[in-house]
Order: structure tokens, then sequence, then C-alpha cells
């Protein structure tokens, strides 16, 4: 059976093929449904059609539950055409593209509500009841996006959803993770060890960063993993889509490219997303997007961040800056950090090290499109 896409990568039926035959359906299982109707996630992924010569095709093969993570919630979500999924690992500029696709969704008046309602993460185990997140999302009429720290293989894919990945050097994950987890209140570690969560509690962070490096470089959390205890591995997610960076609802976007372009990145985004830059007030939009005004915004939420993180905002947007890891980690920490990079394809290695800008040739240009 043939299977062509429009220029969004919108699959388009076979001629003669009618969506709601019921032959059709058994032949090809979501392929022949019509664009925005959602089928049970195990369906969606059960394809056997890939999206290029190779048959690669992203498959839904991994559950993730633990004190932070619970994957199953994504099973309640009913996508839209043109929806937006940003997912990290963690401390990778997660917070940093919400903001930046907020701007070129709702442009520089103000949001209709603050970032966590309005991009809830859809994978919190801690975070309330799923369904008052969906009825929340349900609600919204604009073009919504939404936050994951999962890895591809743990979240359904749709081909009219457009997936944004970003990346970071991992020691300076570490460095950023280690600030977040040990600004903890004892509240959070409440919610993170209610309702008896898979594999336990959070544990405290270790007062010693180079003990928390050790486990996170060195031990799993997750028997597909090889690192990243206890949290998740930040090298396994973002190999999860660096493997189908090819696909063109796909885009890799890397932390230290915003950091050094972030006009350029932002205007990657954009056409990814399908979305027009007025160039009048782009240098307002831009602006807005740094590091320095998120942290200014976030000052208006910093009582309700207090709640989870001791200093609230100011120690959530700690510095945003990279190489912080050269004046902590060791050359025996650093072998550590050898040896766990060792296992990646060595072109996912240096662009998790140095970005698209230091590897141009590794990341395909975004597909316009949605």
């Amino acid at each position: 059976m043939s299977v062509n896409r429009d220029p969004h990568g919108t699959l388009q039926l076979p001629p003669g093929m009618d969506a709601s035959s019921p032959a059709s359906v058994k032949a090809a299982p979501c392929l022949e449904t019509p664009v925005g109707r959602h089928l049970p996630w195990t369906t969606c992924h059960d394809r056997g059609v890939g999206d290029d010569e190779t048959g690669r095709t992203p498959t839904l093969s991994r559950v993730y539950q633990n004190h932070h993570l619970d994957s199953k919630r994504w099973a309640s979500f009913e996508h839209r055409p043109g929806d937006i999924v940003i997912s990290t690992s963690y401390k990778a500029g997660t917070t940093w593209t919400q903001r930046i696709v907020s701007l070129l969704v709702f442009g520089l008046g103000p949001l209709p509500s603050d970032m966590m309602t309005l991009s809830p993460w859809i994978d919190a185990r801690w975070s309330g009841p799923e369904e008052i997140t969906n009825q929340t999302l349900a609600g919204q009429t604009h073009r919504r996006f939404v936050k994951s720290h999962l890895p591809l293989d743990a979240i359904p894919y749709w081909y009219d959803v457009r997936y944004i990945a970003v990346g970071r050097d991992s020691r300076d994950v570490f460095m950023s993770v280690l600030n977040h987890w040990s600004s903890y209140t004892d509240l959070m570690y409440q919610l993170l060890a209610a309702g008896d969560p898979v594999g336990g509690p959070m544990p405290r962070c270790p007062a010693d960063p180079r003990v928390a490096w050790a486990e996170w470089i060195t031990t799993r959390s997750f028997p597909w993993e090889d690192d990243g205890s206890p949290w998740w591995s930040h090298h396994y997610h973002v190999n999860s889509f660096w493997r189908y960076r090819h696909l063109p609802n796909i885009l890799m976007v890397h932390y230290a490219d915003m950091k050094a372009d972030l006009d350029g990145e932002m205007r990657r985004i954009a056409a990814f997303l399908g979305i027009d830059v007025d160039e009048s007030n782009w240098p307002a939009v831009v602006q807005r997007a740094t590091f320095e005004s998120m942290k200014q915004e976030a000052q208006a939420g910093t009582e309700r961040m207090a709640l989870w993180f001791e200093g609230g905002s100011d120690r959530f947007f700690f510095k945003g800056t990279n190489g912080r890891w050269r004046d902590v980690l060791t050359a025996e920490d650093l072998a550590l950090y050898e040896t766990a990079v060792a296992r990646l394809e060595p072109d996912l290695r240096r662009w998790l090290e140095g970005g698209r800008l230091a590897a141009p040739d590794l990341v395909p240009s975004p597909v316009s499109g949605l």
C-alpha cells in the first residue's frame, strides 16, 4: 500500500480508500483515519509503515513511572492537528522553549494564563488529576503547546503534531539539575513521595556534588537506560529523538545555540511551526525571550514557585550559563563522563557538546508546516 503526504507531512489516503471503511482501518489502523481523530495510542503506533526508505518510524515501547513521571497520563490526552510537544530530559531549556513558542503564538501581548496552566507538563505524576489538565487543554482555542520530559518512545507520535526536542551538554544539564534538586522544599519532597510512586520516593540531594555526579552518570533508573539515577537518562532521551531527526515534524534545538544566536534559533522554530515572523516587532519578541526577561517575568509567580523551590523563581531561573562544571568536576569525574558518552553515536556526542552551530551538518533544516 502506498502512503503519500502533503507538504506538511500529513498522511494522504491512497486512491479509492475510504477512511470510514472497516476494511481500510483493519488494513492500516491509523493511517486511514481522518486527520484530527484521536485513536488509542497503541493503535497509532502499530503502523508498520515508515517515513523514509529505511522504514523507521517512532514506536511507543516504554513506560516511565517513578517519583516524577507517569507516561500513562498521555493515554487520555486528546491531540489536535497542529499541536506542539516540547520535550527535554530536564534542565536543558524546557521553560525557555515554552516561552519562545508562547511568543510566536501570542506575540508580545499578555498570556491568557500562567505558563504551567497554559502549557502543562503532561507526564508529571505529582501535578494533580489529569482530568483537570485535559479539561483545561480542551478549552484552549489557540494553537496548543505542551511539555514533556519523556523520550520519544514513551509518548504518542502523530504525523500532524510538531515535536521540538531540546538538547544540552550533559555536564551542563547535571550542574543545572543539581541546583534544581538541591533547592527542593520539604513540600516538594512530600508531593513526590505521595501515592507510593513506582521505585520509591525521590531521595534527598547529596551535599557533595561529586557524589551526586557519580550516581547520575553511572547508574540507571530504568532497565533500558545506562545512567540518570535518581532521575532518568538525559542521554537516552536525546538519542530517542536524534534517531528520528530526519522526520519533517521533529526539530532538534540546542541550548548552546539559543545562547549564541537566539534570533536565529527563534526563526528556525518559527519556520518549523509554520509561523510567519513580523519583522516590525521581531527585535522586541526576541528580547522578551532572553533569560533576563524571563527571570524578571517569573518574579510575578515567585510565591508559588517558593512552595517547591527554596528561593522561588530566582532559584529556578538560576544562572542560565554553561561551563560551570569545569569548577566542580575533577579529572576522575570526567573519566566517568567519557565512559558514558562513548556509548553514544559520535555525531550525537558532537552535537550534544557543541550544538548545531558547531556542527551544522548534523541537524536537518526545519521543514515548515502546519
